[in-house]
């Protein structure tokens, strides 16, 4: 059955479905904006902006906030329904290039785009994303969070830092590591795509 939207009416955006599923598990929980704002490292203001949609942070930051609330990214990040993760567990996701939804526009003050490769498949520890990097990120920027990542370039230049370290990716180039390391990308020439695979269940030590 086709699902028509009337005229005027309003049309959910990903970034207040996100808000809205943060909340939901939050409140399945019985847990308190104070005390996940707390253990992510966040203000409850900054919080509070995130379950309205107001406020976008960062993969790195709602890979934290996933974990506390003891799920994984990319359900976290499906946008199906509000508040409503897959819960049928085939162990295959099939995604057509034109099934592609995306999660995030902008990434707030960050500038990311990305969109996520899985949908409905549930005790998954990748979370593959294309991500869409900005020109311009600001020099106090930068992202670490456990687990680790691939960067594989599809588009344009990144110009991706770790540690200090910077590294000129193009087409074709893939970049690994730790993502407790502090790191940040942007994009150097054109419009830089990249396949970025997130392994969020690390086992390296603490």
């Amino acid at each position: 059955m086709d699902i028509k939207v009337l005229e005027g009416e309003a049309v959910e955006q990903p970034g207040e479905i996100l808000g809205k599923r943060i909340k939901k598990l939050r409140k399945n929980q019985d847990r308190t904006l104070e005390s996940l704002a707390q253990e992510v490292g966040l203000t409850k203001g900054y919080l509070s902006k995130m379950e309205t949609g107001r406020q976008v942070p960062p993969i790195a930051t709602l890979s934290k906030i996933a974990h506390a609330l003891g799920t994984d990214l990319s359900t976290l990040l499906d946008t199906n329904a509000p508040g409503q993760a897959a819960e049928i567990d085939v162990g295959v996701s099939l995604v057509r290039a034109e099934e592609r939804r995306p999660v995030v526009r902008g990434g707030s003050s960050f500038g990311y785009d990305y969109q996520s490769l899985i949908q409905s498949a549930t005790h998954r520890q990748m979370s593959p994303f294309i991500f869409t990097f900005p020109q311009q990120i600001l020099k106090e920027v930068h992202f670490e969070h456990a687990g680790e990542e691939i960067v594989f370039v599809l588009s344009g230049i990144v110009e991706f830092e770790i540690e200090g370290q910077r590294y000129e990716l193009r087409p074709g180039d893939c970049l690994y590591f730790d993502a407790r390391l502090r790191h940040r990308g942007r994009g150097k020439s054109g419009e830089a795509k990249a396949l970025v695979v997130m392994l969020e269940n690390s086992t390296r030590a603490a």
